[in-house]
């Protein structure tokens, strides 16, 4: 170990530069977290020029990438592309060679060599699969014959015969509705929810699987069942269906390569037989109904006998909608909670609780009479009285339904539908329930988690766990407002005000490229954006501020997250649509028409006589995000070399704000709306003049105050509250209002008992009774958006945008709120970052991760010197 010792104003601190020599390397440079468009391996690539990424491993401090070697090759071993380019791009590196075949698996290794002159092994080789052509599908859309008016869920079933050893099998499936595919009785993969939900006027997604080792020479049956799903069933909440379609149908294909290089194709066409299964209904609002008596044992297999009931498919031309690959993570199954606790509420119901609010369902294990109805109804809250709570659910039942058969036991779940709930209530069950006979089963879109944030405060940690939480539930392929009531739908406010927080728990870059997609899909003609995406509101009105202007926010977060340059390219036209859309409805540069939500779920105390309700001007707010807008696209349009359109919104920008200076700021520098959000949002997109901007934060300070240290925000004041203040040097107020554990407060719920984010802030009252049932949900991640700031000001982990993806990396811990230690730690796309810290005996010490290929800055606290630091483990000590 070597010790440097560094005395600068009068702060003493000690950098230790820990070796790591301890770790044992077979090689001094390695590779690891190979990728392709963000995804490991991937089967339906679309994009023609594919990017790599790759992380290196180093034992060495301040190791770089000097130089990349990359090989493609064929499935018969042809190198196809080899580039050997010097520098030190190692994630999103874009395939310029010959063009690539579709539906065709292609193979590649990388190797580097670093600025200390080690070269890796050749990487272990990854694939990917690019997608079809549209003249690639041969298959045909199948359906039930005649008019789709069953409940039932269709089931679908072919037959067909091998006679020749397998040297391949691919399988392209969509469909309409939801389906679960199985081969020769086997589930063919652990996806839910497939083929996901996208603007399916527009596209809809396959996905592909290798279902070689699942055939057999000789006889072979393929088996779908389809669900309503999004396509059919109920959506949004005006109890509206059939929204994309009233018929559920089938898209199936499956390429057979033999081994002596011939090859067959086995399509969904009208050779097809479908007969109606044990799922009787199935409605993601409302939940399944299954009826085992109704099973049909082994029709999926070769050996089933169909009877007469199973007859011919119809067969449906194709629509106009875009089949294409899938391009973000598939839903699957996480976690697996035991039943904590089973009791009888004071109503006398047999209620269970699983400790944790969730999403997926509930395995159940039951046996008993033919004809036995069980009822698993799902809630999240007791009452005051501590019976089960169902109102805020609205019309969603969230009830599946079990019909035994008899004989032997079985375990039920839900095919077609999910639920959010920490608690269910059980009725008809034969017999004693027991915990054993029960599992909560989590689901959510397969996202790594990359994140991870403790600190001395116990109520902070149940906080970062309720972040956590509340997206897993809502990331169920889309970033849902709510999992549990009939709604839970993409809501474009709540997905960008949480866009940062969620990629620094998560690896979201693959999720919100997929969910960008249909964003840009259902954006209107005119540039306006839907307040939900997908678009089921089918409003004639759209364009709200800070709900629209997810068209600009996601797409720059996830460049500065991800270094996704990709992202900023494909979603250019839809930024700078939405920025000439508000323009052209402005009058003199003022955004002052149209519906807005504002500051959505602000404070509103019940009897305010006295003023004190936080109302801020909608078209105020409106203009601050009109300017941020603008500034995104000037970002974007300098990144990616557009430097007519830069200048043009420069220009643009500074007459946002000096419309706004002339309409909201009177002379002495108050705002027309004395809010904290006003200030906050005027603070954050620099929208005073610079003169002004410290005055503005102290009227900020002032209001915090004047509340007694609460905040008073809504869900578009609340991500920059604490970051405005930090930013103007009230750190010290951040902090407080942070470890706020009364109304209105993050840690407020924390203390009521909350394990996720709630919808308000106030969603159980302080007797104990509920806000509006028609509101309050206790699953809804918009104020987890603080998140962001406790990884950026206490852990001290933040991304510089001018280097995006953390290729540089400021390390800047900020303690307060009397922590006496933090600790984070971000899987970023070139390695593990970490930032970690103690306070004890007056001295401050900080121990820092940095990944190779990287460059951090490290400032300590109460000082403003940088100290930069290559890839390594340092320790830093400083007086506190």
């Amino acid at each position: 170990m070597k010790k440097f010792s560094l005395l600068s104003k009068k702060i003493l601190f000690t950098i230790f530069i820990i070796s790591a020599a301890s770790a044992v390397f077979a090689q001094k440079i390695a590779l690891k977290d190979l990728t392709v468009e963000h995804l490991v391996n991937p089967f339906s690539v679309d994009n023609p020029h594919p990017r790599f990424s790759w992380k290196l491993i180093s034992a060495i401090k301040n190791t770089t990438q000097a130089r990349y070697e990359i090989k493609l090759l064929t499935a018969d071993k042809k190198i196809i592309w080899n580039p050997k380019v010097t520098n030190s791009q190692s994630v999103l590196v874009e395939y310029n060679g010959p063009a690539l075949s579709s539906k065709t698996q292609y193979f590649w290794q990388v190797k580097v060599t670093d600025n200390h002159g080690n070269t890796s092994s050749w990487s272990p080789v990854q694939k990917f699969q690019t997608g079809l052509k549209a003249e690639d599908w041969k298959a045909k859309w199948i359906s039930v014959a005649g008019k789709d008016s069953s409940l039932a869920s269709p089931i679908f079933r072919k037959t067909f015969d091998l006679n020749k050893k397998v040297r391949s099998a691919t399988a392209y499936i969509t469909a309409k509705g939801l389906y679960e595919a199985s081969i020769n009785g086997q589930r063919i993969s652990d996806h839910y929810f497939m083929p996901g939900w996208t603007s399916y006027k527009n596209h809809i997604q396959y996905q592909v699987y290798d279902l070689t080792a699942s055939l057999k020479i000789g006889g072979n049956v393929v088996g779908v069942a389809l669900g309503d799903g999004w396509f059919k069933g109920r959506i949004g909440f005006a109890n509206q269906k059939h929204f994309y379609g009233d018929t559920r149908a089938l898209l199936f294909q499956l390429e057979v390569v033999y081994s002596d290089g011939t090859k067959e194709i086995i399509n969904s066409d009208d050779s097809w037989k479908y007969n109606y299964g044990p799922t009787t209904a199935s409605n993601i609002y409302d939940g399944d109904t299954y009826d085992a008596r109704k099973e049909l044992p082994g029709w999926d297999t070769p050996g089933y006998s169909a009877s007469a009931d199973w007859k011919a498919v119809g067969i449906l031309p194709n629509g106009p909608e875009k089949l294409v690959g899938m391009s973000g993570p598939p839903v699957t199954k996480h976690e697996e909670l035991k039943a904590l606790k089973i009791f009888k509420t004071p109503a006398g119901e047999t209620v269970v609780d699983f400790g944790q609010n969730m999403v997926g369902w509930v395995q159940l294990k039951a046996k008993g009479p033919a004809g036995t109805t069980i009822t698993v109804q799902h809630a999240e809250v007791l009452d005051k009285a501590g019976n089960f709570y169902t109102t805020n659910l609205r019309s969603a039942k969230q009830t599946n339904t079990y019909i035994l058969k008899g004989g032997a036991g079985q375990v039920f779940q839900p095919h077609f539908s999910f639920q959010g709930f920490r608690y269910i209530k059980v009725n008809g069950y034969p017999g004693e329930l027991k915990l054993d006979d029960l599992t909560a089963v989590a689901v959510y879109s397969a996202m790594q988690q990359t994140g991870k944030f403790t600190t001395s405060n116990p109520l902070l940690n149940q906080l970062q766990h309720n972040i956590q939480w509340g997206q897993k539930g809502n990331f169920v392929d889309v970033p849902t407002d709510c999992p549990q009531r009939d709604e839970r739908l993409g809501w474009t406010g709540d997905a960008q005000a949480f866009a940062t927080t969620a990629a620094y728990n998560m690896d979201v870059s693959a999720f919100f490229t997929k969910w960008m997609k249909d964003v840009s899909a259902d954006q209107l003609s005119n540039g306006s954006v839907p307040y939900v995406v997908p678009n089921v509101l089918n409003s004639g009105d759209s364009g709200s501020a800070g709900w629209a202007d997810v068209a600009t926010i996601i797409p720059w977060d996830m460049y500065v997250s991800y270094a996704d340059k990709g992202m900023l390219e494909s979603q250019y036209l839809s930024m700078k649509s939405w920025v000439d859309y508000v323009s052209s409805v402005a009058k003199g540069n003022l955004w002052n028409s149209g519906n807005h939500f504002g500051d959505w779920l602000f404070y509103r105390p019940n009897d305010d006589n006295d003023g004190r309700a936080a109302v801020t001007d909608k078209y105020m707010i409106a203009q601050t995000f009109y300017a941020h807008s603008t500034q995104l696209l000037i970002n974007a349009a300098k990144v990616l070399g557009k430097s007519d359109d830069a200048a043009k919104y420069e220009s643009l920008l500074q007459k946002i704000k000096s419309a706004y200076v002339a309409e909201y700021l009177t002379p002495n520098g108050k705002l027309v709306s004395n809010t904290q959000t006003a200030y906050v949002l005027a603070l954050q997109f620099d929208m005073l003049p610079e003169n002004l901007r410290q005055q503005a934060a102290q009227r900020l300070v002032d209001n915090v105050r004047s509340y007694g240290t609460h905040l008073t925000t809504g869900f578009l004041g609340t991500p920059y509250l604490c970051h405005v203040l930090s930013r103007f040097n009230h750190g010290n107020v951040a902090y407080d209002l942070l470890m706020q554990e009364s109304y209105p407060s993050w840690l407020y719920p924390v203390k009521m008992g909350a394990t996720t984010i709630w919808e308000r802030w106030d969603g159980i009252k302080q007797d104990g009774t509920f806000q509006t049932p028609d509101m309050n949900s206790f699953n809804h991640y918009a104020y987890g958006a603080i998140g962001d700031w406790m990884y950026k000001n206490i852990a001290g982990i933040n991304p510089i945008a001018a280097q995006p993806g953390y290729k540089e990396i400021l390390i800047a811990p900020k303690p307060g709120g009397k922590l006496t230690s933090a600790s984070g730690e971000l899987e970023t796309v070139y390695g593990t970052v970490k930032s970690s810290w103690t306070i004890a005996n007056g001295v401050f010490k900080l121990d820092v991760t940095i990944p190779a290929n990287t460059t951090a800055a490290v400032v300590l606290p109460n000082t403003a010197q940088r100290q930069a630091i290559g890839s390594g483990v340092y320790h830093f000590e400083t007086k506190f």
